[in-house]
């Protein structure tokens, strides 16, 4: 018998993920509108980058973000986190982090800035947005419906990977 935690695997999301994914979300999100499993697959056929992170092959995390611009453009890429979610028993184990970071990566590969926003009172993802170089620019009242909690609005200045 062995104590090591499962291993942790970040890859794509798939349409077949999405209804665990909204699962999750009920989860995770029960005082604010939560996405449906139809709103998980339109983002995925928009083509907006999305990864999972899974264990013993189940659902455990999924992260979203989308892309405008192109780092060959006129304009500058930018990017948007839409979504970050991990299961609650898996929460505090870094499985946000290494979603986040691919995230990240896919920015930086393109030379985006990203911008998101969280919750207020959401000291956790706070400290780790923070501690991936993101600083707050603003604040936005109300903006969680229907509980009408207030979000932060974060930007990380944009970075050009190594491979870029």
């Amino acid at each position: 018998m062995s104590d090591r935690a499962p291993a942790i695997t970040i890859g794509p999301l798939y349409s077949a993920d999405a209804p665990d994914c909204a699962a999750l979300e009920k989860v995770l999100f029960p005082g604010d509108d939560p996405w449906s499993a139809q709103m998980f697959r339109d983002e995925l056929a928009i083509g907006h980058f999305y990864v999972a992170a899974r264990s013993s092959g189940g659902l455990i995390g999924y992260g979203g973000l989308a892309v405008v611009g192109s780092a060959s453009g006129s304009h500058p890429a930018e990017a948007e986190i839409h979504t970050i979610g991990v299961a609650p028993d898996q929460q505090g184990h870094g499985v946000g982090r290494l979603l986040l970071a691919q995230l990240l990566a896919r920015a930086d590969e393109l030379g985006a800035a990203v911008f998101l926003e969280v919750r207020t009172d959401n000291s956790a993802a706070l400290g780790l947005y923070r501690s991936t170089g993101f600083e707050q620019l603003g604040i936005r009242r109300n903006y969680y419906r229907p509980s009408g909690a207030d979000a932060f609005t974060m930007c990380r200045p944009a970075r050009r990977s190594s491979a870029g």
